[in-house]
């Protein structure tokens, strides 16, 4: 049932403590007595909101990995080096990484509904011309465009979580939008690597297009809109670069936000290395990757359901995040040790297993820092999460070309850019946030 104004009121003055200064968060001011009724209808359908959420941030590692296994593929029909055909990659990061800026400001001021049917829709054309692409850099190009317009998806399903929960509440959510967006990784590879039986690298794009209007219809139909209108911005362009800058001021905020964003530069690095690494360097065939690719997937959800299950509301989520932020440069280390020859020639079996422990320890780093940043920042939830993901895509996008920088004949690249981003990331999160000088 809804609650009461009194009981509103309440929760506000003992809201959560934001985390780095220990004080409440300011209580959203303007707003109605007692919740949002759209709020209140959206948290009564959990299990639908949480279906359409997962399948939102399901689209970018559906549209980033089931297009893996054709990468050597899309090398040889457009007579592209490996390089330049990984910028594929890279355009769709950034054009991910630039969309969340202009639609996260633009959720706060419109609500979540319209920028995110626009930007579905947008996604739609997009990959449709991906289909037609005649050569290299038009389909960057055209990632390019269904990057940007794919970021809709990602920084307004961070948007409504924040809507819609809080505290502990929020940082469980996370972990079970995990295990739904995590299928697509899983999955994504595999039906990559069997589209691949029947046509070529052009018909992935065929069914990731009728994937986009699927959820499109899906959204359209049975996401109601979490954002009120009392609870909207009014500002312009001016407003949300200030509403911008006043979180990148808050030294917690930007310290989360950069441990998260160079973890998952460090995932990344992962995925644009793995197909040439996995294939090229230890020559396992294409279906070997996508069930290689799937099980580390496996670890990520398993690790993020851990995560969301056990651990959150027993032990605070900064013991967590440095648990899982230790084992990333742990792993990492010894990926390099096996690349560069340190051991000898490991062979596939013992990098897949440093790639494995790598990529589950995402599953502890990646939910908590979302959460951790985003329980400070309930007056403007699309903007900070544009910046999560606006950081995170453009870290990522600079960390996806390094890996090949040595050609396709070695991994260490890989490597050296998995160590460097999670020492990063551990730097970022004791010198920023600090973990040690707040009550847990």
């Amino acid at each position: 049932m809804p609650e009461s104004g009194a009981s509103r009121a309440q929760q506000e003055r003992t809201h959560i403590p934001t985390a780095g200064t220990g004080t409440p968060e300011p209580p959203v001011t303007g707003t109605a007595p007692g919740p949002p009724a759209a709020t209140e209808a959206a948290r009564r359908t959990g299990l639908l909101v949480t279906l359409v959420l997962g399948g939102l941030t399901a689209l970018p590692p559906l549209s980033m990995d089931m297009y893996l296994p054709a990468l050597p593929a899309v090398t040889e029909s457009l007579h592209a080096p490996a390089a330049t055909v990984q910028l594929t990659l890279t355009a769709c990061l950034t054009g991910m990484a630039l969309g969340q800026v202009v639609v996260g400001p633009m959720s706060d001021r419109w609500g979540r509904r319209r920028p995110l049917l626009l930007g579905m829709i947008v996604y739609v054309v997009a990959t449709v011309l991906c289909v037609f692409a005649p050569t290299t850099g038009l389909l960057i190009g055209f990632r390019l465009l269904q990057g940007l317009a794919g970021a809709a998806g990602i920084v307004i399903a961070r948007a409504v979580v924040r809507d819609l929960y809080d505290g502990v509440e929020m940082a469980r959510f996370f972990s079970t939008l995990m295990l739904i967006s995590g299928v697509a990784p899983i999955v994504a590879p595999l039906i990559g690597g069997q589209v691949l039986r029947f046509t070529d690298w052009r018909g992935i794009f065929a069914v990731l297009t009728v994937v986009g209007v699927m959820l499109t219809l899906i959204v359209w139909k049975w996401l109601h809109e979490t954002l009120p209108p009392q609870e909207r911005h009014t500002g312009g362009i001016g407003d949300a670069l200030r509403t911008m800058r006043g979180l990148l001021a808050d030294r917690v905020f930007t310290g989360y936000m950069m441990a998260g964003s160079l973890a998952f530069a460090a995932l990344f690095s992962y995925v644009s290395a793995s197909p040439f690494v996995v294939q090229e360097i230890y020559g396992a065939s294409p279906q070997t990757f996508s069930l290689l690719f799937g099980i580390n997937s496996v670890g990520l959800i398993a690790v993020g359901q851990i995560n969301g299950k056990v651990l959150v509301g027993r032990i605070s989520l900064d013991k967590a995040l440095a648990f899982g932020l230790s084992v990333i440069v742990l792993a990492a280390t010894a990926l390099l040790l096996m690349t560069s020859g340190v051991f000898g020639d490991v062979g596939l079996v013992p990098v897949a297993a440093g790639l494995f422990v790598l990529m589950s320890a995402m599953g502890l780093a990646m939910p908590n820092t979302n959460a951790q940043a985003l329980m400070r920042t309930k007056h403007a939830a699309g903007s900070a999460s544009a910046l999560l993901g606006t950081s995170s895509f453009l870290i990522g996008a600079i960390a996806s070309p390094l890996v090949g920088i040595a050609g396709e004949g070695t991994a260490v690249p890989m490597a050296v850019v998995q160590l460097v981003c999670g020492v990063g990331a551990m730097a970022c999160f004791l010198g920023l946030c600090r973990p040690w000088q707040r009550v847990s």
